[in-house]
């Protein structure tokens, strides 16, 4: 069986369990935080980053979230999640980099310094000013979301793709860590809800990170 070293919050790590999940793949968590710098992580990815994916009876590890994905639609035919022609194919591609590079610059990643790495790792306070510009970044990042739902059913076309998973993967942690405001954005909330519905998500929703709580809306399905 597949084993994932990941921790809760990790949002590549959410993707490619979205991914697995929606395809059937079964797979065993393994906590990670990446930050300890352990020495048998640091031999399974010298880069010190999650997610890895390792099938120890096969021999075969697998680093970085895209090129993880990519594996898993390459070996596995059930609900591909990169599909349809060439060119709805490389418009998945383009959102898939775009939510794991600029929403997550953007984004994600100040969340996790100031609200998850400052609080467990330096027992610092956060950057009230970095939060700030991370929440009008998020609200740019939602207008776009609700301009694709305005012109398509999901964000890549006419059927459910990577490209959805990646955004969604993104926004379950920048909501846990109290970092969007869906005032605004009935579109880019309606299509998050129904991903919080979905099986796949529901064990996303149920965990949680130390001591770092949630909003009282991120677990809400009609929220």
């Amino acid at each position: 069986m597949w084993q994932l070293y990941q921790f809760p919050l990790c949002p590549f790590s959410r993707k490619v369990r979205l991914l697995m999940a929606e395809k059937g793949i079964p797979y065993e968590l393994i906590r990670e935080n990446p930050w300890e710098y352990r020495e048998e992580f640091q031999k399974l990815n010298p880069a010190v980053r999650t997610p890895v994916l390792r099938d120890e009876a096969r021999a075969i590890t697998l680093l970085d979230s895209r090129a993880i994905c990519e594996y898993l639609e390459e070996t596995s035919d059930k609900n591909p999640m990169i599909n349809g022609t060439a060119t709805n194919r490389a418009e998945i591609r383009r959102l898939v980099a775009l939510f794991d590079e600029n929403f997550y610059a953007d984004v994600t990643l100040p969340l996790l310094e100031e609200r998850m790495k400052k609080r467990l790792v330096y027992r610092q306070s956060p950057d009230s000013r970095a939060l700030r510009e991370a929440l009008r970044l998020a609200h740019d990042h939602l207008y776009y979301i609700d301009h694709l739902i305005d012109n398509r059913p999901w964000l890549a076309g006419s059927t459910m793709s990577l490209a959805d998973l990646t955004a969604a993967a993104q926004l379950s942690v920048a909501d846990y860590l109290g970092g969007i405001d869906w005032n605004g954005h009935d579109q880019a909330r309606d299509w998050y809800a129904v991903f919080k519905s979905r099986p796949s998500f529901r064990p996303l929703l149920s965990e949680r990170m130390d001591v770092i709580q949630p909003p009282s809306h991120y677990a809400d399905v009609n929220a």
